[in-house]
């Protein structure tokens, strides 16, 4: 069986695929993220995964590749990754008690033959309406930070989400259904008869 290579730094991403049992590799694509507003967020996510799967396949031969991308929408916007608390603050305090979509793009890519399957998943996910104490000390757990949307629902931020809608494991930051599906097309299979 060919080598599997995760084409990502994120430490949830490498739980997820531990979790169903794959046997893998990690080399993060270091891969220069750029994209606009005026891009649709699906298209957008599935793009992005394609390139850092591709910059990273580029330098094996004989391997079979997974990125992927997450990120928030809300209200028609892309919301990124708070990098200080006032950013942090600020994006808690605009989901909170709304709705908002977590949008997860993965590829899948082997390396040697340049097959490749890129989809996505979205989630919606209803924030609870959280008060300033609330935000303030979420936010000063430091959890927030580097997170799309500001919030880690696999963490504490579980209790600062009512309700989602579709696959948990896309907000976490990787579709484990729809990845085992698209795996079988490699040949790769998560539960395997003996």
């Amino acid at each position: 069986m060919k080598r599997i290579i995760l084409a990502s730094a994120s430490p949830r991403r490498r739980e997820l695929l531990e979790q169903i049992g794959l046997q893998f590799q990690v080399e993060p694509s270091n891969f220069e993220e750029h994209g606009g507003p005026t891009s649709e967020p699906h298209e957008l996510a599935r793009a992005l995964s394609l390139q850092k799967a591709s910059a990273v396949a580029g330098k094996h031969q004989d391997a079979i590749i997974i990125a992927a991308d997450t990120f928030v929408v809300f209200q028609g916007r892309i919301l990124g990754k708070p990098h200080t608390e006032v950013e942090a603050r600020r994006m808690l305090q605009a989901l909170s008690g709304c709705g908002h979509s977590v949008i997860t793009a993965f590829t899948i890519m082997d390396a040697g033959s340049g097959k490749t399957v890129t989809r996505s998943v979205g989630t919606k996910v209803q924030m609870k309406k959280l008060t300033d104490v609330e935000i303030d000390s979420y936010v000063r757990s430091g959890e927030p930070l580097g997170k799309a949307g500001g919030y880690a629902i696999q963490g504490m931020g579980a209790v600062i989400v009512e309700r989602i809608e579709g696959d948990y494991f896309n907000v976490v930051g990787l579709p484990l259904n729809a990845l085992a599906q698209a795996l079988r097309e490699f040949g790769i299979r998560v539960l395997q008869s003996p």
